[in-house]
């Protein structure tokens, strides 16, 4: 599989992603409902649209996938899950990222007092844990989804 083809089949992920995460939110979301301690629906929501969008493009792109299977979805799924962490490496700058940091860590430690510098570094770990779980989410799902999505469209054999 050629590098365009992987960018290309990264792009499509990314597409069906954003096609499919959106409605999924606004239906989950009001099903399954969010508060504080309960964000089921928009975590839900997510882990279905990572899982669909792969299973999709691994539908899409499952003549390229067999030329060299494993290899072509691996390549696709990290690059894929670098995308989604150059997007996840953004979500501080959500205006109310800081406050839910500090929200949850309170929660947690009720009554601590923590300098500048303290709540920076807290917020940088936060961010690093959110980072690396949405990766490990990508990997996974991505990798699953390609793969699953591929063995559904097997390649015709020539008669030749």
């Amino acid at each position: 599989m050629k590098f365009g083809d992987l960018v290309t089949c990264v792009a499509s992920i990314a597409v069906i992603f954003a096609l499919i995460a959106g409605p999924l939110d606004m239906v989950l979301v009001s099903a399954l409902g969010i508060s504080r301690m309960n964000n089921w629906g928009y975590d839900v929501s997510i882990i279905v649209s990572f899982l669909l969008s792969a299973l999709i493009s691994g539908y899409i792109f499952a003549g390229k996938l067999w030329e060299a299977r494993r290899e072509a979805i691996t390549k696709i799924t990290v690059l894929w899950a670098a995308l989604v962490m150059l997007f996840a490496g953004n979500f501080p700058a959500l205006a109310d990222w800081g406050p839910m940091a500090k929200e949850e860590y309170l929660a947690a430690n009720p009554g601590a007092t923590l300098s500048t510098s303290e709540w920076v570094t807290w917020e940088m770990m936060f961010l690093d844990l959110f980072v690396f779980l949405v990766v490990v989410m990508a990997l996974v799902l991505g990798f699953i989804g390609l793969y699953v999505g591929s063995m559904l469209r097997r390649p015709v054999k020539s008669r030749e």
